[in-house]
């Protein structure tokens, strides 16, 4: 009898899990024809051919697909990001292989892409969709890291932080023009050299942002070295 029941257990939970891959895959097809926005959860049950309120006993609300399909899929990326970038030992290189990691994971996912592209537009937003912060700060800090990784001098939080929505902004551009693109216009071509003109700005602007903090470290120590001078000599 308990073995009969496990069983039974056992296919049920298939079931469910089943019902609710499948109303993810549906909800992520739908979002990328029609937006987050513009998208109902009649829209989604419809494609998943289930009803509400099979839709209400998996998820709370449209919201909460939306989270769960933006955190599997920065997760992903993320685990591409730290494979593509192991060996990475200098910025440019490190940088390089960002932007390929970004590439290679979107190249044949329109639908993730545009969960990406839309995720990133409503974070900007005031009433935005609440918990999608989470995933994509998870996502900014894991590059932050990265680039910080391979730095020889520090660099403010500000700074990284400023370079991975550098990044993360150039490949959401591209593929926001490659959308719309005519058939004739070689994309990928053009693309290919604004990436490493791309590259080659962000290591100088960090070359120079290291040069700037280096001459302000100096100066502020100099006016310490100065003060205290200034002081020993009121003393004596």
């Amino acid at each position: 009898m308990g073995k009969e029941k496990r069983r039974r257990r056992s296919r049920q939970t298939r079931r469910a899990e089943a019902t609710r891959s499948r109303i993810l895959t549906a909800a992520r097809t739908v979002f990328s024809e029609k937006g987050l926005d513009l998208t109902g959860i009649e829209d989604i049950t419809e494609r998943a051919d289930v009803g509400k309120g099979t839709f209400y006993y998996h998820f709370e609300s449209k919201e909460a697909v939306i989270n769960v399909l933006v955190e599997e899929m920065l997760s992903g990326l993320v685990a591409l990001i730290d494979e593509n970038c192991a060996e990475s030992r200098d910025l440019y290189d490190l940088l390089d292989k960002l932007i390929g990691a970004h590439i290679a994971f979107f190249s044949n996912r329109w639908e993730d892409f545009v969960l990406f592209f839309q995720g990133r537009s409503d974070l900007a937003l005031t009433e935005g969709y609440s918990g999608m912060e989470t995933p994509f700060l998870g996502y900014l800090e894991r590059i932050e890291a990265l680039i910080a990784s391979v730095l020889k001098a520090h660099l403010p939080q500000t700074v990284l932080r400023r370079i991975a929505c550098a990044v993360a902004g150039f490949v959401s551009g591209y593929y926001g023009f490659a959308a719309v693109a005519s058939a004739e216009e070689d994309v990928d071509q053009a693309f290919r050299a604004l990436r490493g003109a791309m590259v080659a700005g962000l290591v100088r602007f960090v070359q120079e942002t290291q040069s700037l903090e280096k001459r302000e470290k100096e100066k502020i120590e100099n006016e310490r070295s100065a003060d205290h001078g200034g002081e020993n000599q009121g003393d004596g």
